[in-house]
């Protein structure tokens, strides 16, 4: 493989669309990069954001690919990967943004030995912030899986983990703005119980969750450190914890991401695809 392989991006929904932002910040050039679309319009966008080849031929795309991220929804993969796979170079490595969906269900329908790896990107990856779990299939070498982690570094933090642990990265992270936005609309709403405006309750809700996060992160301190140099003996700060704790918050959070892992197992259950 080469150091830079072509990249097909077979769906450029929100996650196929941010992987080839992050693959254009990186290493990769326009030229690189084909991507497909199932509508005219949305291919005049992304030519015009980001330079790039379209077409809505699925199997145009993958020959000479290296590299091909499926980002299409997961009921329509098993038709697609059957479509592709007796046009997928020999030693292309095929990616997977597909929420749910083990290596396994990608190996059972394309060709044997394909290289599969499994990833689990959030949407801050839109803007270079997100996070992405990195899985290797049963025939991805560390040389792929190291290819395609290159190719996610312009989406943020990239982490390699076990398949049997994308669940829990799914519940965490992949989920887990959804999370940040809750939390941080409870607070601008609280503000405006206070008599603040809403449009200042929820800016300086949201500037208060960015700072205190890229303080964790450049500090590098355990969080409960930081939270107890807020918390004055008495103070108010004890106080509002001391009630979210009475509320039970922190097992509400542990119970919201124990449903989530669970769901996805359900879902990755319900949409293995059979041995064609």
């Amino acid at each position: 493989m080469t150091s830079t392989p072509r990249l097909a991006v077979l769906g450029t929904g929100v996650m196929g669309e941010a992987v080839l932002a992050g693959a254009l910040r990186g290493d990769w050039e326009p030229s690189d990069v084909v991507a497909t679309v199932r509508r005219a319009e949305r291919a005049s966008e992304l030519e015009a954001s980001h330079g790039v080849e379209t077409t809505t031929d699925n199997v145009a795309a993958v020959r000479g690919a290296g590299l091909v991220l499926v980002g299409v929804k997961p009921k329509d993969v098993v038709a697609l990967l059957r479509e592709i796979g007796p046009a997928l170079e020999p030693d292309a490595v095929v990616v997977s943004v597909v929420a749910g969906l083990p290596t396994t269900a990608f190996e059972a329908v394309l060709p044997d030995g394909t290289a599969v790896v499994r990833t689990m990107p959030n949407t801050p990856a839109q803007i270079g912030e997100g996070v992405t779990a990195v899985s290797a299939g049963a025939h991805a070498s560390d040389e792929q899986v190291a290819t395609v982690e290159r190719l996610l570094a312009g989406t943020g933090l990239v982490v390699r983990v076990a398949e049997k642990d994308q669940d829990a990265i799914s519940a965490l992270s992949g989920s887990g703005p959804a999370y940040v936005f809750y939390v941080v609309d409870a607070l601008a709403e609280a503000g405006v119980l206070l008599g603040l405006t809403r449009a200042t309750a929820l800016e300086v809700a949201t500037r208060t969750v960015l700072g205190s996060a890229r303080l964790l992160q450049e500090t590098g301190e355990h969080p409960v450190v930081l939270r107890e140099r807020v918390s004055s003996p008495g103070g108010t700060t004890v106080r509002a914890l001391h009630r979210l704790d009475q509320a039970g918050v922190r097992a509400a959070f542990a119970d919201a991401l124990l449903a989530a892992h669970d769901r996805s197992q359900e879902l990755a259950r319900s949409l293995a695809p059979e041995k064609s």
